[in-house]
């Protein structure tokens, strides 16, 4: 391997390493963190939470373009909870969809959907 091609794969590497670290470092205990996917450009990623004996759902969708409005589905264990109606606010063009579960025995599988014309959004992880 000569030199320029030692420095890129350091440099990659040394990359991949500090995305990883910032992934893990704004996570808290016990909380569990997904990266979702878009039909488009947009981003989505979804954070399940312990709070006071139940789970905190946060779904989030960037979408970087304010004012657009989504509709947003949350399934507990492939049952829809909840139906939210969002909209993309500055300074970011993104939205919070929040919900609190209840935390019974077991896996909870969670998913969240949202829809606008033409596009789809979804995150989901297990708590």
């Amino acid at each position: 391997m000569n030199k320029v091609t030692r420095v890129i794969v350091g440099t990659a590497i040394a990359g991949f390493l500090a995305v990883g670290a910032t992934s893990v470092a704004s996570a808290k205990d016990g909380d569990v963190l997904a990266v979702g996917s878009c039909t488009k450009s947009t981003t989505s990623k979804i954070k399940l939470s312990p709070e006071n004996g139940r789970i905190e759902v946060e779904f989030e969708v960037d979408q970087n373009r304010n004012g657009v409005r989504w509709s947003v589905a949350i399934r507990h264990r492939g049952q829809v909870v909840r139906r939210l109606v969002r909209v993309t606010r500055a300074p970011s063009g993104s939205f919070e969809a929040r919900v609190v579960l209840p935390n019974g025995p077991g896996a909870h599988r969670i998913a969240a959907t949202a829809t606008r014309r033409g596009e789809t959004c979804t995150a989901a992880a297990t708590f």
